[in-house]
Formats: C-alpha cells, sequence, structure tokens
C-alpha cells in the first residue's frame, strides 16, 4: 500500500474515532456514532492488515482501550467487531509480541493518565502530557528509531493525532 494510502487512512481513523465518541458520549447519537464508527473500523482495518506498523498502532490503542474498559459504547462494540471481522478476513501482518506489548503498555498508561492525572495534581505539565497522551508518541517514536519500525510509523500516528484533535474541534464548532 502507498505511503500516501497509509497516511489517508491513519487520517481517516483518527477524525472518525473521535468524532464517533463525541456524538456518543455528548449528543447521545448512537445511530451516527455508530455510522462513523464503521467508517473508523474499516480505514483502520485497511491500515492494521496492509502495514506492520499500523497493525502495532491499533491493535495497542484496542486493546489499551478494552483494559482500562474505555469501550463503553453500542458504537464502540459495532466498531469493535467490524475491525476484528475485517482482520480476520484479511489477516494481520506478523508481530513482534514484545513491541506489541510496549505499545499496549503505552496505550494503557496514556488512557489512565488522561483520565487521573489531573485529579490527583496541579502540573501543568503532566496534565498537558495526559491530556494530549504522549506516552505513546514518544513510544512510538523511540520505536522507529530503534529499528522496530519504520520512522513512517511515527509521522502516520502524529497525523491520526491530529486528525483526532481535529474531530473534536469539528465537533465542537458543529455542536
Amino acid at each position: 500500500m502507498s505511503d500516501i494510502i497509509l497516511a489517508i487512512l491513519f487520517i481517516l481513523s483518527g477524525f472518525f474515532m473521535k468524532y464517533s465518541d463525541d456524538l456518543y458520549d455528548v449528543n447521545h447519537n448512537v445511530l451516527f456514532a455508530s455510522f462513523f464508527g464503521i467508517l473508523c473500523a474499516i480505514a483502520t482495518a485497511a491500515a492494521t492488515v496492509s502495514y506492520t506498523g499500523a497493525a502495532y498502532v491499533f491493535f495497542a490503542i484496542l486493546i489499551g482501550n478494552l483494559i482500562v474498559l474505555k469501550v463503553d459504547g453500542v458504537h464502540h462494540i459495532i466498531t469493535l467487531l467490524l475491525f476484528v471481522v475485517i482482520c480476520l478476513i484479511c489477516g494481520i501482518p506478523d508481530l513482534s509480541l514484545v513491541v506489541l506489548l510496549i505499545c499496549i503498555a503505552a496505550a494503557i498508561s496514556d488512557e489512565v493518565g488522561h483520565e487521573t492525572i489531573s485529579k490527583v495534581t496541579d502540573n501543568v505539565f503532566l496534565n498537558i502530557f495526559f491530556e494530549y497522551r504522549f506516552v505513546m508518541k514518544l513510544v512510538i517514536f523511540f520505536l522507529a528509531f530503534s529499528g522496530a519500525f519504520s520512522i513512517l510509523v511515527f509521522i502516520y500516528f502524529i497525523l491520526f493525532e491530529l486528525a483526532y484533535v481535529s474531530a473534536g474541534i469539528v465537533f465542537e464548532k458543529l455542536n
């Protein structure tokens, strides 16, 4: 798969993921949240089955969110099931268990920190660090530079994150 298409899939995944969550969490709109969740599942699965780096990122996010019990709505279940079905049908790349576990630990740290750090400290740096989920960004950066996967994975992930944040801004403007 071309680098441009992978970049687009990461962008779409990030945008649809956040937009789906906001539709569900803020507007309580299960139908549209599920629709955008389906779009997210398709974009995410397409990248995952096509590119090992995407598989590390998206499986880590999925498993991390499952572990911290953030799969908390019908839209998440629909998205999860479609993602898994596509991955099972199309097959996933071979992954290093160690690299995957490192990515999962980063995803868990981001989710737990995002939900709790502002409740336990007024430290501005820590609050910003976890508000914008920097653990995963740093881990992917270091794994890319250590040779675990291509630096493109870091670039794609930053594009995913920018799209995720942008979706929140778009949602607020349209809501």
